[in-house]
């Protein structure tokens, strides 16, 4: 069995080799990155980067992964308060603890978020967060938030809808450099995403 040490070590490697990514990103952009630029920055060798990615695409899918899973079970967790709700009429009072703890997710992984949502990132990611969106809302899950007989539109357009606006704010907030707090974030995309963007600019009451 392996020791506590062994364990902190790897996570600790784990996290220089991410940190470098990040920086290497933010640098030179993920299509120009090689592995030795990675190991180089992380002060590490080949073989230790090996034995946990196969490749830099493994390493990105990885981290990736990682955030999507994070955020799923944040949303299925908090998901039946959010669908009591919604059948109550209070649903801007739910989905704001949600977001919070979303914006407060993303605040603490902020650094590999803008990295890979930025125009030097990876440009699939934005298709797999859509996608895992999608998944989130609909699904054929039967604690799926929106239930395909009810949508007043194709489902496909509404969940790009979603995603996009959604991916959009995130991007934002992070270029802009997180000015705004994760509740007053949360606040901002609940009043968008329950009133409209109509009723958020002020044209209906």
């Amino acid at each position: 069995m392996r020791d506590r040490n062994t364990d902190l070590r790897i996570i600790r490697t784990k996290e220089s080799i991410r940190d470098a990514l990040v920086e290497l990103i933010d640098e030179k952009s993920f299509e120009a990155i090689t592995v030795k630029d990675i190991t180089t920055r992380a002060k590490i060798n080949r073989g230790t980067f090996y034995a946990h990615y196969q490749d830099k695409f493994d390493l990105m899918t990885k981290c990736e992964d990682e955030i999507m899973l994070e955020m799923s079970k944040i949303a299925k967790q908090n998901f039946p308060g959010v669908l009591t709700a919604f059948e109550t009429n209070s649903p801007t009072a739910t989905l704001f603890p949600i977001a919070v703890l979303i914006f407060e997710y993303l605040n603490e992984k902020s650094g590999f978020m803008k990295a890979v949502l930025g125009p030097k990132g990876d440009l699939s990611f934005q298709t797999r967060l859509k996608d895992f969106m999608w998944k989130t809302l609909f699904g054929n899950d039967p604690g799926a938030l929106i239930k395909e007989q009810n949508l007043l539109v194709p489902g496909q357009y509404l969940a790009s809808y979603i995603a996009s606006a959604h991916i959009g704010v995130i991007q934002k907030w992070l270029d802009s450099g997180r000015k705004e707090s994760p509740q007053e974030m949360a606040r901002i995309l609940s009043t968008m995403s329950i009133n409209g963007p109509f009723f958020a600019a002020g044209l209906k009451k």
